[in-house]
C-alpha cells in the first residue's frame, strides 16, 4: 500500500507542477480558459483539464482529473491523500489546493463487462443520461445518481448547484395495485381510521424498500390511494422517470407483507364504454378493450370471471357485451393485458341506473257515476320524472309523486285511459317499465276499494335496489345511510310488513357479502341500530302479521336472526362493546391463558336480566355475545312439538341471546330472569335453522325458581327460554309406549307359538288355511316392525338430530313391515269377499298363496323403495326431529305410509259391509259346508274388529301430527303399542276352533303324564288347565273317550 501512495504522490506532484507551469502561461497570455491532456507512462494514465473559475487578484482554478484504476483501493488512497493536502494547506510554488471532490466512480460489475457509474455526494447525472443508459438506482428529488453504463460522450456527474429543468428528471406517475393475502377489514374504507393509516404506511414503506433497486424508480414516491376487497387489494401510485419501468424483480424484492401469487399489476382507469350518457336497464352495453400493447386479453367483472349467462365476449376477446343490462350488472369492469412482466389492467366503473318503478295503483279504477272530481296519483323512484298523458296530451309532469284531476260528469259517465310515463327519456319508451296505464271507469253499483297495502317506503326501496350491486368497500357508508333512513322513517316502517321484509332482505345481503371480510365496530353498530328499530315494541303487530303469513313472510324472522348470526361471526379481533336500549353486544378476545367468561346484561328496555357463564375458555378465543330484549316480538314460538303450527301456547319468557365462539365450547350456562312468573314448565331452547323452530336438543334445565331459570347447553347459537301454561307428560307417554310394545312383542311370539301348535288341526280347508297364513304374516310383520321401533328409539335417544346413516335402514324396515301388516289385513278382507261373493268360483291353494304373498310383501316393498328413492337425495327421508321415522316437515314422506294404510282400512270396512249384506240376504251356510261357514264367520269377525282398531289407531296418529292435545297422544300410544296384543286376542283366541284345538292338545299332553282315576264313565284326567276346562264349557265342547268303557273295573 505504501508503494501505491508514493506513486500517487509522484503523479500528483507532476500533475500540479505541470498545472502551475500552465497557470503561469495562462496568466502571461491572459487566456480565460485553456486545457490540455497529458499522457503518462504509468498504467493508471491520469488526464486533466484546467479552466479559470474567476478573475480577481487571487485567481481560482478547477482541475478535473479522470483516473482509470483496476483496483478501487487506488481511488480510496487518492481520496485520503487529497484530503490531507486540503486540510494541511500544502503549498506548491505559491499555489494552494483549496478543495478536492470526487464526482463520479465507475466500476465494472463482477463477472460481466458492464459498467455502473455512481455519482458522489452532491453530484447527479443529467436526465438524458439516466434515460439513455438506464438508472441503476432509485430517483430522489428528480435526481439520477447511478447509470448502467460508462458514458461515451465524456460527460460525468454534475454538481447539484448546476441542475436545471433541462437536466433534471421529469417524473411520471404510474398507478398500480398489489393483492395482499389477508382478510379485508371494513375499517380500510375509512381514511381516518387508525387501521387504514397503519396498513397504508406499512405498504408504502415496504414498496419503497422493495422498489429501491428498480430502474428509474423515484425513491419514497409510493402512495396508497385506497383499499378494495379480494383479499385486500391496495391501489397505489409510484413515480418514475420512465413510462415503462422494468418490474421484473419487484415482486421478489418486496417483503414484509404477505402477497398472493402474481400480486402486482399496472392499472389505468380508462373509457371501456365509449358513450358518456347514462345506462338504463334493458339497454345494450358494449365495452371495448383498448389494445395499447399486444398480448392476450382477459376480462374481469368485479374481480371475477364474467358469467356466460349474463355476458358475451367476442372471439378475439376485445369486446364484452352485457346481455340486457340490469342494476346487478353495475361494477368494476377490467380488461387485462400482459405487458412489461406485469398485468396491465384497464378498468372502468360501469353504473347501470336503477329501474324506474312507476306506481299508479290498480290498472282499473271504478268510481260512482256522479258529479265529482277524483285524483289519480303517479309516483316514481329515484331521479326520474314522469308525466300524465291523456289522449296524447300531457296533463301534468314532475318528479316524485304527481297527481292529475279527473272530472266525472253524471250526464256523461265515460271511460278514460290515462298513461303515466317517463319524461325526457324517449329512448326508454319502448321498454315495459317506462309507463303505466290506468283505466277510469264509472259504475252505479259503488266505487272501487283498496284491499291490501304492499307498499314499501320509497327510501328503503331505493336502498334495496342499490343493495343488489353492493360491494364490500361500500358496506360502511351504505349501512350508515340505511340506519339514518330507518330512524327517519321509523313510524312508517314499523307499521309496514312489506317495508320490514325489505329491510331484512337488505340486511341479509349485507351479511352474506360480509362473510369473507372483517367487520369493525362502527359497521356492526349501524347494523344493530337498524335491528333495534324494526324489532321495537311498536312493530310487534307487524311481526305477528308476518309470522302468520305465507311461507315467504314466515321466513322473515328466521332470515333476520340468521343475518345477525352471520355478520356477528366476522367481527374484528379487538375487545369492544355496544349498548342500545334493547340490545347489548360484547366482543371479547381472551388472552394467552384459559379463563372463565361471565357476562351480566342489564338493558334499559328490560325489566329482567341475563347472565352468561362460559367456563374454561381456551386462550386466544374470540367470543361475541349479543343480548336482545325485543326478539320475542319477532321470533315465533313454535318448537319441535308444534309441527308446522305458526303459533303455539308457548311464550318466549326471557331475553334472546346470540353466542358466537370460534372454538369448541362446552357447558355454557345461562341464567334468565323470568318476565311472566305465572307461566310454568320452562324449556331451555335454541333456534334450529334446519327445523325453522326452537329446539331443546343439547340444552338442559339445571335450576328453576319463581323468578329465574338456569340451564346449560353444549353448543353455541341463539338461545332463549320457552314457557307455557301446560306441557304434555312425555314421561307418561314413554312408559305407555314401552310397556305396550313389550306386551305386544310377548303377544306376537305367543301367537306364533299357538299357530305352530294348532296349525294342522285348524287348516283343513283352503279358506281356513289362507286365514291362518294371513294371521301368521300379520304377526311376523308386526313383530319385526316393533323390534325396529325399539332400535330406532335407542338410536334417537343417543343421537339428536337422528343420524341419517343409522336411522335410514331402521326407518326403511319399519315402513316396509308396518305396511305389510296392513296389506295382509287387506288379503284377509279379499279372502272374505272372494269366498262370500264368488261362491261358485274355486281357486287353487297355490294360486291364492302366490297372490297373497305378492300383494302382502311386494306392494309394501315397492312403496318403501319409491319413498327412499324420491327423498333420500335431498336427505329428507327421515325426520329431522326427535324420532327415527319418516319425514313430514320437508318431504311429507310420512304420507307414503298413512295413505296406503288408511286406504286399506277404508277398503276393509267396505268389504265388511258387503259381506254382511250378503249374509243377511241369503245366509252364508246356503252354499258352504259347516267348517267353511265357521271360518268365514271368524274372518268376518276378525276384520270387523281389527280393521276399526287399526284404522282408529292411525287416525289418532294423524291427529297427533296437527294437535298437541295430551289425550290424543296418549290414546295413540295405547292403541299403537298394544297392536300385537289385539292380534293375539281378536285374530286368534276369538276363534273357537283354535281354542278347542289348543285345549285338546294341552289336555292330551297332560293325559299322558298325569295320574288317572277310574270311574263308571271311564278314565279321565285330573290334570290340565282350568281355563281350558272353562273354554270347553263355554263352547259346549265334550271330549269323547278314546275307547269304550270296559267292565274290568266295575262290579257286576
Amino acid at each position: 500500500m505504501a508503494s501505491k501512495r508514493q506513486i500517487l504522490k509522484q503523479i500528483l506532484g507532476l500533475t500540479v507542477a505541470i498545472l502551475l507551469t500552465h497557470v503561469l502561461e495562462v496568466a502571461t497570455n491572459d487566456f480565460q480558459e485553456t486545457s490540455m491532456g497529458l499522457q503518462f507512462s504509468y498504467i493508471d494514465e491520469p488526464r486533466h483539464h484546467i479552466r479559470q473559475r474567476r478573475a480577481d487578484p487571487f485567481t481560482d482554478y478547477m482541475a478535473e482529473i479522470e483516473i482509470h484504476a483496476s483496483d478501487i483501493s487506488v481511488i480510496n488512497e487518492l481520496k485520503i491523500y487529497l484530503n490531507e493536502l486540503v486540510q494541511n494547506h500544502t503549498v506548491f510554488n505559491n499555489v494552494v489546493l483549496l478543495s478536492s471532490n470526487f464526482t463520479t466512480v465507475c466500476s465494472m460489475l463482477p463477472g460481466t463487462t458492464n459498467y455502473q457509474c455512481n455519482c458522489e455526494n452532491q453530484y447527479f447525472w443529467p436526465c438524458d443520461n439516466c434515460k439513455k443508459y438506464g438508472s441503476c438506482g432509485s430517483i430522489t428529488n428528480k435526481e439520477c445518481s447511478c447509470i448502467k453504463a460508462l458514458p461515451n460522450n465524456g460527460k460525468f456527474c454534475q454538481p447539484i448547484s448546476e441542475m436545471t429543468n433541462a437536466t433534471a428528471c421529469q417524473q411520471t406517475a404510474i398507478t398500480m395495485s398489489v393483492e395482499i393475502n389477508e382478510i379485508f377489514d371494513t375499517s380500510l374504507t375509512n381514511r381516518a381510521d387508525d387501521n387504514y393509516k397503519t396498513k397504508a404506511q406499512q405498504i408504502e414503506s415496504t414498496i419503497n424498500k422493495g422498489f429501491k433497486s428498480l430502474s428509474n424508480y423515484v425513491n419514497g414516491s409510493a402512495k396508497v390511494t385506497g383499499f378494495r376487497s379480494g383479499s385486500i387489494i391496495a391501489d397505489y401510485t409510484i413515480n418514475s422517470i420512465s413510462n415503462t419501468p422494468d418490474f421484473t424483480s419487484a415482486n421478489i424484492n418486496v417483503s414484509g407483507i404477505p402477497l398472493v401469487q402474481n400480486a402486482f399489476s399496472l392499472t389505468e382507469e380508462t373509457m371501456l364504454f365509449i358513450r358518456t350518457d347514462k345506462i338504463y336497464p334493458k339497454q345494450s352495453v358494449t365495452l371495448y378493450c383498448p389494445q395499447s400493447v399486444m398480448g392476450p386479453i382477459m376480462w374481469k367483472v368485479n374481480e371475477k370471471d364474467p358469467d356466460s349467462t349474463k355476458y358475451s365476449i367476442s372471439p378475439d376477446n376485445s369486446t364484452l357485451i352485457v346481455k340486457g343490462a340490469e342494476i346487478s350488472h353495475s361494477g368494476r369492469y377490467s380488461c387485462i393485458l400482459q405487458t412489461n412482466s406485469l398485468p396491465y389492467i384497464q378498468w372502468q366503473n360501469i353504473v347501470i341506473e336503477q329501474e324506474p318503478s312507476i306506481i299508479v295503483g290498480d290498472n282499473e279504477q271504478v268510481y260512482p257515476c256522479e258529479d265529482k272530481t277524483v285524483q289519480l296519483t303517479c309516483c316514481v323512484n329515484g331521479d326520474y320524472s314522469v308525466e300524465w298523458v291523456l289522449n296524447g296530451i300531457v296533463q301534468t309532469s314532475g318528479s316524485g309523486c304527481i297527481a292529475v284531476n279527473h272530472k266525472i260528469q253524471k250526464i256523461n259517465c265515460k271511460e278514460d285511459n290515462y298513461t303515466c310515463q317517463l319524461k325526457n327519456l324517449p329512448q326508454l319508451l319502448d321498454y315495459s317499465y317506462s309507463k303505466r296505464s290506468v283505466t277510469v271507469k264509472t259504475s252505479t253499483e259503488g266505487g272501487w276499494k283498496k284491499t291490501q297495502d304492499n307498499c314499501v317506503v320509497r327510501a328503503i326501496k331505493e336502498l334495496r335496489s342499490r343493495a343488489q350491486v353492493l360491494v364490500v368497500e361500500d358496506i360502511p357508508e351504505f349501512l350508515e345511510e340505511l340506519s339514518n333512513k330507518t330512524y327517519k322513517y321509523k313510524k312508517d316502517i314499523v307499521e309496514s310488513a312489506a317495508t320490514i321484509q325489505t329491510i331484512v332482505e337488505i340486511l341479509t345481503i349485507v351479511a352474506n357479502i360480509s362473510q369473507n371480510i372483517t367487520i369493525n365496530k362502527p359497521v356492526i353498530e349501524d347494523f344493530l341500530n337498524i335491528v333495534e328499530i324494526i324489532t321495537s315494541d311498536e312493530s310487534k303487530n307487524t311481526w305477528t302479521e308476518l309470522n302468520n303469513g305465507d311461507m315467504t313472510k314466515r321466513n322473515v324472522s328466521t332470515n333476520l336472526l340468521q343475518a345477525i348470526e352471520t355478520i356477528s361471526s366476522h367481527l374484528s379481533d379487538v375487545d369492544f362493546s355496544i349498548t342500545k336500549p334493547s340490545i347489548q353486544l360484547i366482543r371479547n378476545i381472551t388472552d394467552d391463558n384459559s379463563t372463565n367468561i361471565d357476562v351480566k346484561s342489564h338493558l334499559d328496555n328490560s325489566t329482567t336480566g341475563t347472565e352468561i357463564l362460559i367456563p374454561n375458555v381456551p386462550k386466544s378465543t374470540a367470543i361475541t355475545i349479543i343480548v336482545f330484549t325485543n326478539l320475542d316480538n319477532v321470533l315465533p314460538t313454535r318448537n319441535t312439538s308444534d309441527n308446522d303450527k305458526t303459533t303455539s301456547e308457548n311464550i318466549i319468557n326471557g331475553d334472546v341471546v346470540v353466542v358466537q365462539v370460534n372454538q369448541t365450547i362446552h357447558n355454557i350456562s345461562f341464567t334468565f330472569n323470568i318476565k311472566n312468573t305465572s307461566l310454568k314448565n320452562p324449556q331451555s331452547v335454541f333456534w334450529n335453522f334446519s327445523l325453522d323452530r326452537w329446539d331443546s336438543n343439547g340444552c338442559e334445565v339445571k335450576r328453576s325458581g319463581n323468578e329465574t331459570v338456569t340451564y346449560e347447553c353444549n353448543h353455541t347459537t341463539s338461545f332463549s327460554i320457552l314457557m307455557s301454561p301446560f306441557a304434555i307428560d312425555n314421561l307418561a307417554l314413554a312408559y305407555i309406549t314401552y310397556i305396550g310394545v313389550a306386551i305386544s312383542l310377548a303377544s306376537l311370539i305367543l301367537c306364533l307359538i299357538i299357530e305352530a301348535i294348532v296349525w294342522k288341526s285348524v287348516t283343513r280347508n283352503d279358506t281356513a288355511y289362507m286365514r291362518h297364513v294371513s294371521i301368521v304374516n300379520v304377526a311376523v310383520s308386526l313383530l319385526i316392525a316393533n323390534i325396529c321401533f325399539i332400535i330406532g328409539a335407542a338410536i334417537a335417544d343417543k343421537e339428536q338430530p337422528p343420524s341419517v346413516g343409522h336411522c335410514s335402514p331402521v326407518v326403511f324396515f319399519m315402513h316396509f313391515f308396518y305396511l305389510a301388516v296392513f296389506f295382509w289385513m287387506f288379503i284377509t278382507a279379499l279372502l272374505l269377499l272372494y269366498r262370500t261373493v264368488m261362491v261358485f268360483s274355486q281357486m287353487s291353494k297355490t294360486n291364492m298363496m302366490v297372490i297373497a304373498f305378492t300383494v302382502g310383501y311386494c306392494a309394501p316393498l315397492l312403496i318403501a323403495v319409491i319413498t327412499v328413492a324420491s327423498t333420500a337425495g335431498p336427505e329428507n327421508y327421515i325426520s329431522k326431529e326427535n324420532a327415527c321415522w319418516l319425514n313430514w316437515d320437508e318431504s311429507k314422506a310420512l304420507l307414503a305410509f298413512v295413505v296406503p294404510a288408511l286406504t286399506i282400512v277404508a277398503f276393509n270396512l267396505v268389504v265388511l259391509i258387503v259381506v254382511l249384506c250378503k249374509m243377511v240376504r241369503r245366509g252364508v251356510g246356503a252354499l258352504t259346508n259347516s267348517n267353511e261357514k265357521h271360518t268365514l264367520v271368524v274372518i268376518a269377525r276378525c276384520v270387523a274388529i281389527l280393521t276399526p282398531i287399526f284404522g282408529l289407531t292411525w287416525g289418532f296418529g294423524i291427529g297427533t301430527m296437527v294437535s298437541r292435545e295430551s289425550a290424543l297422544h296418549i290414546l295413540f300410544a295405547i292403541l299403537n303399542s298394544f297392536q300385537g296384543f289385539f292380534v293375539l286376542v281378536f285374530g286368534l283366541l276369538f276363534d273357537s276352533k283354535v281354542r278347542e284345538s289348543l285345549a285338546g292338545k294341552l289336555s292330551l299332553k297332560n293325559l299322558s303324564s298325569s295320574p288317572t282315576r277310574s270311574t263308571n264313565a271311564g278314565t279321565s284326567s285330573t290334570g290340565g288347565l282350568g281355563i281350558l276346562r272353562w273354554l270347553r264349557r263355554r263352547n259346549v265342547y265334550n271330549l269323547s273317550d278314546p275307547s269304550p268303557a270296559t267292565s274290568a273295573n266295575s262290579s257286576t
